[in-house]
């Protein structure tokens, strides 16, 4: 799977761990930065991961930050994202069964390492219910 992964520098040493677990599945990574845990702006990273997630260069995207929502709400800024939020199991669980997610946000402040890494393993291979769900996400995707 080709995965974008980015962060701020809240969510910085998240990312670099979440990387290199991707990459020992064998998974394709591209780290879109930040590069550092230097203070920055978390927008110029996370749009980047966005817009080839919507343009279809990449299955998958994983966007970090302290709490995760202000990556969650640039993401979910370009058409044809729909990034959730995830703070525990059944929320990774659901954003991908119920709303079809094709980025998710992650808060390296919420929560322990282990727990994030076992959130993008549910990310990556929780499918999609369809059925009554479908419906929604036409009208997630639907023009305004």
């Amino acid at each position: 799977m080709r995965i974008g992964v980015a962060s701020d520098h809240a969510g910085f040493r998240y990312k670099e761990a979440i990387i290199a677990h991707l990459r020992e599945q064998g998974h394709e990574v591209t780290d879109y930065g930040t590069f550092s845990a230097d203070s920055t702006d978390y927008p110029i990273f996370i749009r980047p991961v966005a817009l080839d997630v919507a343009a279809g260069k990449l299955h998958r995207g994983i966007v970090l930050g302290g709490s995760g929502n202000g990556e969650a709400m640039v993401a979910n800024r370009v058409p044809g994202v729909r990034c959730g939020l995830a703070w525990n199991e059944d929320s990774a669980r659901l954003t991908r069964q119920h709303n079809d997610a094709n980025v998710l946000s992650i808060g390296e402040r919420m929560m322990d390492l282990e727990t994030a890494l076992r959130l993008v393993d549910i990310f990556l291979t929780e499918p999609f219910e369809g059925g009554r769900h479908t419906r929604r996400i036409e009208l997630i995707d639907a023009p305004a």
